[in-house]
This record gives C-alpha cells, structure tokens and sequence, in this order.
C-alpha cells in the first residue's frame, strides 16, 4: 500500500488525494518528530511562567482576558474540544473527513502548532485505522479555522462522540479507538487549541474539486468537439494560429483538445451544403476554447493558491524558531474561499454553454438536418426533449450555486471574530456544483453521441468513434425508439464521473491537456 511521508514543509495535493480517497497510510518523518518535540519543549517552558500566554495558559476568542491556573489548563483543552464540536445537519463526505484530518496532521507535524509528538502519532493511528470522525455540514465560518468540523475529529482523538469503523458502522469513537489499539489522548496546553485552528476542510475540498474539476475541463472540450461535428461544424476556429494571437494558456489548451479529437472527421465544414447553410458557427460551439480555456486559467490560479496553502502551518498562536508564541491571523480562509467561489462561477458558465449545445442539438430549425430532438419517430416519440429539461434544471441550480459565499460575513464570539470567510460553505456549494457539472457533461455526451449516429453517410473522427464505442460498451445505449431514460443517463454519468470519456479519446489522440 502506498505511504504518505509528513515532514515539516508541508505535503502536495497528490498525497491529500491519496490519504482521502485512497487510503495511503501515513508515516511521520524523523525531521517531524524532532520538530514536534522541539516546539513542545517551548510551549512547556511558556506554561511554567506566570505570565498570561494566549493559548497556553488563557481562555479563547472573547474569553481571552481570563488567565487560567495549571490545575485547570487540561480541563479547558477538553472543553474547548467539547463545546466547539457543534456541528449540525448531515453528514460530512468521509473522504472529506479525511482530507480534514490529514491536513491538520500536516500543520501539526510543521512543528508550529507546539503540539506533542504522541498526540500527532495518534492522528496518524486514527488515520491508519480507517476511523472517520462523524462530521456534520454546519458548523464553520472559515475563520479561527474550520473550527466545529475539526474539534469532532479532535474530539474522535479523546475517544468522545462518534465515528464510523473500517467497516462503514457509526459507533462510538472510543470503541472503536479500543478495537484498533489506539489510547485515547490527554490533552494538554495549547493541544486543544492546535487541532481546531486551520483552513483544513475548505483547503481539502478545494485540492479534490481542482482534481475532479481537470478531469471534467478535459471531458468538456471533448463533448463541444463531439457537438461541432454532430452539427456539421467547422473546426477551422481551432487552428493554434487564432488562438496564438490571444495567448491565454487555457484557451489553447481547450482548442489543442478539440482539435486533436476532431482530427480526421468526415462531418465538419459542410457549411455551404444545402442542409447547413451558414457563415459561421454559433457562440456556443465556435468560442468552446475561450469559455473552457478561461475556467481552465481560473483552475491555474487556483491551484497556485492551494499550493501555497498546503506549505502553510496554520495555527493561532503559532511556535517560531526563536522560541516565541505569538498570535495572528492565518486562520483566516479568505485566501481559499475566494478561488473556492471563483471555481463555482466557471463551472456554473461550463455547464451553461454546455447546455446549450445540446439544446442546439435537439432544435431541428438549428441542427442543420438533425431530427426533432434527435426522435426515433417524432411526435411518437420524444427523442432527449426532456433529458435537455433535466440539463437545464441543473444549470439552473449551478447559477444558485455561483452566489460567492466569501462575499459574506457574520460576526461571532462577542464580536471578537468580527470578519469571517465563510470558505467552507464556499468548499460545500463547490462540491455540489462539481458534482452537477458532471452530469451536465454527461448528458451532452449522451445527446452529441446519438447525434453523430444520426448523421447517416459521414464518418465521424477516429476519436469520436472510440468515444461512441466505449460509451455503448458502457451501457451508453445510442439512438432508437424511446425508452426508460434515466438508466441511460445514469451510465452516461458514470461514464464521464469515471474518466472513461477521456480514456476512450486517449486511446486514439494520445494525452489531452
């Protein structure tokens, strides 16, 4: 089995993806270990002084001003545990969960957070395990960190509230710490603090939404490339010349993909035929590069943001190499929240040019010889007329889903907490927005596909046969009488949300962008 190896600068997305969706097992380094205790070795000394240190030896947020005695100080670690995991609503995503978990592992491992090293060796053994805290929708602002998702899984640490097992049950998380060995943790000064304070859950969202988000941007360009020919399209507005004298890396990228799958298609450019008379195509098929390219450029930046973000050690207060404890503001998720948002927007503008290709597809006084809604029988049968309406209810939501949330603010903690990110309700609407935009490209690949099959006497590109093939062979079915349609959607879905689209195209372009 693969192993994550935590150091002290930080990790990559491919290991976050690997700890949260594959499972990786995780190890921490020497230089971690050492790094862990060294920091320790400083909170410890701050604890002894009498001097108020904020995180150590004072209350938190607005109760701050409260100096605490020693005998009270692991008391008030519990109970900012306790009280913070205040989650309500359904269910967090396991993999999300995870992501969470390693990530916070990640700060602490920096060796800025002052935590000890056995408490991060039980963040790894809860990891190992399979142990997955229960975390619940609400509960963050994105500001002081993702404080309520994070202090459940703390809180798992503690063996307190539930969690679910290696077998997928929800128990308590003490029985489940038990049955796999694991000692629950004491925690003391400053440790309570550390493992609530982060950008974890916006930043593991985001590193998954830009992974998924790659795969989708490929599988689009391959969708508009399968509806240019499906309408007889002209690929001459592909040509790296035109998109060379507007140098934006994405929208060549898109371009090079449609292209390399339109190679050799016997459907494009019969413009002058009787049966697709026009000048030139409409926006939705002729600027394909241009929207998905600038999307594409907004996932670049993105991903420079996350970057950045997985080199960071958040935390409040923070160790410094020459022994201070100081507070600031890193916590805060601005940063994240913003391409969080940013990201819903060029999706929500995706899967509206999207959805309009397909409807292009289906409007027999547009398709340029196409049959209504690409029907068996017309008028008998309803062809994808209503596959459309489900496109466009999708669309519909993803506009709703494109509202920033980092445009918002709501002061919390007695004002103390007076601007707040909420980045991770941008992460959650990203989810579902991604998750929408994969069907959204499904389905003009279900239309695109049955559209090419209709267009009898013409010899589609290499690619976009390996495409149809691999879709038929997926239970993709192609044009007929109609039928119960939402199995066909449902493996059209399944094929994208897959890669299989990708592959299948691969197999004859060689790789896409």
């Amino acid at each position: 089995m693969h192993t994550v190896v935590v150091g002290t600068s930080g990790t990559t997305a491919e290991d976050v993806i690997a700890v949260a969706r594959g499972n990786a097992r995780v190890e921490l380094s020497g230089e971690a270990l050492d790094a862990l205790a060294r920091a320790r070795e400083i909170v410890d000394a701050l604890a002894a002084k009498p001097e108020p240190v904020y995180g150590v030896s004072t209350g938190f947020g607005a109760l701050a001003s409260r100096h605490i005695s020693p005998e009270l100080r692991a008391q008030l670690q519990r109970n900012i545990v306790r009280s913070h995991a205040a989650g309500m609503g359904p269910r967090v995503e396991r993999e999300v969960v995870r992501a969470l978990m390693f990530l916070r592992l990640k700060t602490v491992a920096s060796g800025h957070t002052g935590v000890r090293p056995s408490v991060a060796q039980t963040m790894v053994d809860v990891l190992n395990a399979g142990i997955t805290p229960v975390v619940h929708e609400y509960g963050s602002l994105g500001c002081s960190g993702d404080l309520a998702p994070l202090s459940h899984c703390a809180l798992a640490l503690m063996g307190e509230g539930d969690a679910e097992g290696p077998d997928g049950s929800v128990r308590p998380a003490g029985e489940l710490l038990a049955e796999a060995g694991i000692e629950p943790v004491e925690l003391r000064e400053k440790e309570g603090l550390a493992l609530l304070n982060g950008t974890d859950g916006m930043l593991g969202m985001l590193v998954m939404a830009l992974a998924d988000l790659a795969k989708l941007y490929t599988s689009a360009d391959i969708t508009a490339a399968l509806t240019l020919e499906a309408l007889l399209g002209s690929e001459k507005v592909l040509a790296p010349e035109l998109h060379a004298i507007r140098p934006h890396p994405g929208q060549g990228a898109a371009a090079a993909n449609m292209a390399a799958v339109l190679k050799g298609s016997g459907l494009t450019g019969h413009f002058q035929e009787e049966s697709a008379p026009r000048v030139q195509d409409a926006y939705s098929v002729r600027c394909a590069p241009q929207v998905a390219g600038a999307g594409r450029d907004t996932m670049a930046h993105a991903a420079l943001v996350a970057s950045r973000e997985l080199a960071a050690a958040v935390d409040n207060p923070v160790v410094l190499p020459d022994g201070r404890v100081e507070s600031n503001g890193n916590f805060h998720g601005a940063p994240v929240a913003y391409v969080l948002d940013f990201l819903a927007i060029a999706a929500a503008d995706l899967g509206s040019i999207a959805e309009r290709r397909t409807d292009r597809l289906l409007d027999k006084n547009r398709s340029h010889g196409l049959p209504p809604f690409l029907a068996d029988d017309a008028g008998v049968d309803s062809g994808l007329m209503i596959a459309q309406y489900t496109q466009a209810a999708l669309v519909s939501e993803m506009k709703r889903l494109a509202v920033p949330a980092s445009a918002d603010s709501i002061p919390s903690s007695a004002m103390q907490e007076d601007h707040v990110s909420m980045g991770w309700s941008a992460a959650r609407k990203l989810r579902t927005a991604v998750d929408n935009l994969t069907r959204i490209v499904a389905i003009e690949m279900y239309a695109a596909t049955r559209a090419i099959e209709l267009r009898h006497g013409l010899t589609a590109a290499p690619a976009s046969r390996a495409a149809i093939e691999a879709a038929r062979a997926a239970g993709v079915q192609g044009p007929g009488p109609d039928r119960f349609l939402a199995p066909d959607l449902a493996a059209a879905d399944a094929f994208v949300r897959s890669g299989a689209l990708v592959e299948a195209v691969e197999t004859v372009t060689g790789p896409l962008a």
